[in-house]
């Protein structure tokens, strides 16, 4: 099943093509990239892999992952990535996940592609609540989810292994009729 792109003003999600690792390299192979992740910083194989498996994903049936290379509408530059992926069909609860090259941190663009993340999984694959979990330590992802209506639920003590050791994660989430009375 081929998705539309998503559109907003400054940007475009399209999904990912296989000869978009190229441009997923350029931000997932930089340290501060990743300093928050369990992965990376990428080798160029890793890079290949991460998209080799977006394109798998993407074929299963049901399909509960969706990537979105951000295209910048002006350049026409991949610039990150955006995903939502389907995380309980029963209860309709979804997950939504950006990453921006640091060239273009703080100009609003992670925040324009979390609007288009909440408005596909509302409008288009019709979820209840959608959520996101980041670092405590990454102000600019706190800042981002709190832009686009999300409320803070709560804090996951050491829920994830790093390089340095077991990180906690900030919960947060937004309800359907939330979004609505926000964005309709």
């Amino acid at each position: 099943m081929m998705i539309n792109n998503l559109e907003s003003k400054r940007v475009i999600l399209r999904e990912i093509e296989e000869n978009d690792w190229i441009d997923v390299h350029k931000y997932a192979s930089l340290e501060k990239v990743c300093q928050y992740q369990p992965w990376g910083p990428n080798s160029e194989q890793e890079s290949k892999e991460f998209v080799l498996q977006v394109l798998v994903d993407a074929k299963k049936e049901p399909r509960s992952r969706f990537v979105f290379a951000i295209i910048i509408k002006e350049s026409e530059k991949m610039i990150g990535a955006g995903e939502i992926n389907i995380r309980d069909y029963t209860n309709r609860t979804g997950e939504i996940g950006y990453i921006v090259n640091p060239q273009y941190w703080g100009e609003g663009f992670a925040t324009e592609v979390a609007e288009l993340l909440l408005s596909y999984g509302f409008t288009e694959l019709k979820l209840h609540r959608i959520f996101a979990t980041c670092d405590p330590r990454n102000i600019g992802s706190l800042k981002v989810l709190e832009k686009v209506g999300m409320s803070e639920e709560g804090r996951m003590r050491e829920v994830l292994l790093l390089k340095d050791g077991w990180r906690d994660s900030l919960l947060y989430s937004i309800l359907e009729r939330e979004w609505e009375s926000e964005y309709q």
